[in-house]
């Protein structure tokens, strides 16, 4: 294997971590939502619709994730979609919890893993991105 095929495959593998942690939040709350509904302060029928509906978007939010996986040095602007849309998770979820009043502790944590997961995920599509990057070739 070349140098770089080897820097595409650990690309892919860095994509491919986020889009498994993104999928497995998605079918967690899709398929036992129940589990997660008090998390967010919400209850019942209404709650774990909810959740799934948030099962969904998860799915839906990792079109460009998987395209950029599959093929990361030519669909490099899959790449740079996921990387904005993993930035614009981080802030917004900080907006989020920076509004929110005091007293909502569950919600509060889970707003927090949220973060965690988002900002972790920041600095792997990054490397993604640089080691997707067309090499320099040498004449």
């Amino acid at each position: 294997m070349s140098r770089v095929d080897g820097r595409l495959w650990l690309a892919r593998l860095l994509i491919a971590a986020v889009i498994a942690w993104n999928l497995q939040a998605a079918f967690v709350f899709l398929i036992n939502p129940e589990a997660y509904v008090s998390a967010f302060e919400l209850s019942g029928i209404a709650g774990a619709a909810a959740l799934r509906g948030m099962a969904v978007l998860f799915v839906m939010w990792n079109v460009p994730y998987l395209v950029a996986c599959w093929q990361p040095r030519r669909q490099r602007l899959s790449l740079w979609e996921a990387l904005a849309m993993q930035a614009l998770g981080v802030l917004g979820e900080t907006f989020i919890l920076l509004g929110l009043p005091s007293g909502h502790t569950m919600l509060v944590g889970s707003l927090l893993r949220f973060i965690a997961f988002d900002s972790a995920g920041l600095p792997a599509l990054g490397a993604a991105l640089w080691l997707a990057k067309t090499p320099f070739t040498q004449s």
